[in-house]
């Protein structure tokens, strides 16, 4: 969903370094300096950043590829918005087309070709990345103690992790939230996703309201909230891990056949028998952790049928990538299966869904990235992709990137798109846009998904959202990280952690 994941440190520091306040800027600006040239170095890091703090020579952690996987997935969920926000405000059916597969209707169009569609509408195959990625992450330190036999590490280690969860992934939410609805009065322009209230006091009681109800971990009903509905991922990710940490404590004194027999039936469970998609995914994602530990153990036990199987890894991962491209473009537009059905290409995949899901996307997309993170360390090209400097730097700015990306389309992306061309139809409550519209249209030709007048905005758009994102992942995101560890601090006397934290810090970035 989501930059430095876990709430466990960042690596900044040694544990006791913000003791005294979470929030201190770490700004390097010299106690020597005047106050004023203080407050302008300050002003100068928010606005031009000059690095991340971290030699670019460092070498990269064995899990790297994740981070990148994960920056990629959020740049991808960028993408899916704003191609059907602009086709789906000009015609509602040319975004229907993004949504179906190749040959839908007669319509053949590039950019819902085999795999091709993914780059285009991968959204959803972005999440369910997500939350594997969530999964392996968040477990992986536990079960190497696990394995290790080593208890109470353990329980010191989820006490932390448990503790934190919900600082670390709602802090942000309320932080960019707030100030979005806050916009809307002290600006005063006009917002799709919902009206303005009358007063900026009735505003934040809306905010508050929605958003209390939001956070709650049993919270029945749709999981949304209207000032960016896009967040709905963020209250399953809480949930997800809840499961996994619950899990690691359950098993933690099972055999290791056992626990992996365990995890293996929880996914299926999930999957299989009641409409929990996103904790089967969950528990795949800590499944996957498990067996690579395992893996690199030179003791202990290890599935053989895997052991047998490793002559031929190149052959099968290349075979899983190419059904996790497949099957991440699952027809998505609707939740009745016999749409997906119609699709060419799904009619006799679509009768192995069961009962159980409600929308038959999930069920093909839990295939789709569990494969996906299973093959990227073990096939070499992919995985030099997404240790590359372009998808690590969207690794780290990736929560914020998928925090900000919404609010930036429903204002200023709806308004620019408007006066390129996009205008959404008579009817669509657009007469506050009116101004806008066609102020300078743009031509439509392309492929779709690809037109001029589509490509042009983001030459505004990309920069600004990608900026915004890092902004908000120096200011908001890593704060948060520093807050919640610091709160845990305070709660056990100020004690330090245990040791085993700070050496994970790392891994944990993205979790």
């Amino acid at each position: 969903m989501h930059s430095r994941r876990d709430g466990i440190l960042d690596g900044s520091g040694s544990p006791g370094d913000r003791t005294a306040s979470p929030w201190l800027f770490d700004g390097n600006l010299g106690p020597g300096l005047p106050a004023k040239w203080n407050v302008l170095r300050w002003l100068r890091h928010i606005v031009w950043p000059k690095s991340t703090g971290e030699p670019s020579n460092k070498p990269l952690r064995p899990t790297a590829y994740l981070d990148g996987l994960r920056g990629f997935c959020a740049f991808l969920v960028y993408i899916h918005h704003h191609e059907l926000w602009a086709h789906g405000a000009f015609n509602y059916f040319r975004s229907l087309s993004f949504e179906n597969a190749f040959g839908w209707r007669g319509e053949f169009y590039f950019a819902t070709f085999f795999g091709i569609r993914n780059f285009f509408t991968g959204g959803h195959l972005a999440v369910g990345s997500f939350y594997v990625i969530s999964g392996y992450v968040l477990t992986v330190k536990p079960l190497e103690l696990i394995q290790s036999g080593d208890l109470i590490k353990l329980g010191d280690n989820i006490a932390s992790a448990f503790f934190r969860r919900w600082f670390r992934l709602f802090i942000p939410l309320i932080v960019t939230t707030f100030i979005y609805v806050t916009s809307w009065h002290v600006l005063g322009y006009w917002n799709f996703n919902c009206a303005a209230k009358g007063t900026i006091g009735e505003e934040w009681w809306n905010w508050y309201v929605e958003f209390k109800n939001f956070s709650f971990l049993f919270k029945e009903g749709p999981p949304w909230v209207t000032y960016n509905t896009h967040l709905w991922s963020i209250p399953l990710e809480m949930r997800g891990s809840m499961v996994v940490y619950m899990a690691s404590l359950a098993l933690s004194r099972a055999t290791t056949k056992a626990r992996l027999i365990c995890e293996a039936f929880m996914a299926f469970y999930f999957l299989y028998i009641v409409d929990g998609f996103y904790c089967a995914l969950f528990m795949a994602g800590m499944l996957q952790a498990d067996l690579d530990l395992l893996a690199r153990r030179p003791d202990g036990y290890f599935p053989q049928f895997l052991r047998r199987l490793e002559p031929y890894k190149t052959f099968i991962f290349y075979h899983f990538f190419a059904i996790s491209m497949w099957w991440g473009g699952v027809p998505s537009g609707t939740t009745n299966i016999e749409d997906v059905r119609n699709n060419p290409g799904w009619y006799w995949l679509s009768y192995l869904k069961p009962q159980a899901v409600y929308d038959p996307k999930w069920f093909y997309l839990f295939f789709a990235a569990n494969m996906l993170v299973a093959c990227i360390p073990r096939i070499g090209w992919l995985k030099r992709f997404f240790e590359s400097r372009f998808c690590q730097y969207l690794g780290r700015i990736s929560f914020a990137l998928y925090l900000v990306h919404g609010p930036i389309l429903a204002s200023l992306g709806d308004r620019i798109y408007h006066v390129v061309g996009w205008v959404r139809t008579a009817g669509d409550h657009t007469t506050e846009l009116n101004w806008w519209a066609n102020r300078f249209p743009l031509p439509k030709v392309g492929p779709m998904g690809l037109e001029i007048a589509f490509l042009v905005p983001h030459i505004i758009l990309l920069p600004l959202t990608l900026w915004t994102a890092d902004v908000v992942t120096r200011m908001v995101d890593e704060p948060s990280v520093k807050f919640a560890q610091w709160l845990y601090k305070r709660t056990i006397g100020g004690g330090v952690e245990p040791k085993q934290e700070e050496q994970a810090v790392a891994l944990m970035r993205l979790a």
